[in-house]
């Protein structure tokens, strides 16, 4: 049920080239719809592409610390 949850909102939710739950799910459609012709194509939105990139960086080095700091 939790996958199929996922799947719904993502769909509903994610822009031309999907959501991103995984770095290179996201950079590879993103630059793809940016280089390739597609007429009447809106925009790829690369002002969000920094958030699948670092954000499980941030997320990993902040639980990292909290694990640290409780043990």
């Amino acid at each position: 049920i939790v996958g199929l949850l996922i799947m719904v909102v993502g769909q509903a939710l994610g822009g031309t080239t999907g959501f991103a739950l995984n770095p290179a799910r996201d950079w590879a459609p993103r630059f793809a719809y940016s280089v390739l012709p597609v007429p009447n194509k809106g925009d790829s939105n690369w002002g969000y592409a920094w958030v699948p990139m670092f954000g499980p960086l941030a997320g990993g080095l902040i639980a990292a610390c909290v694990q640290y700091f409780l043990m």
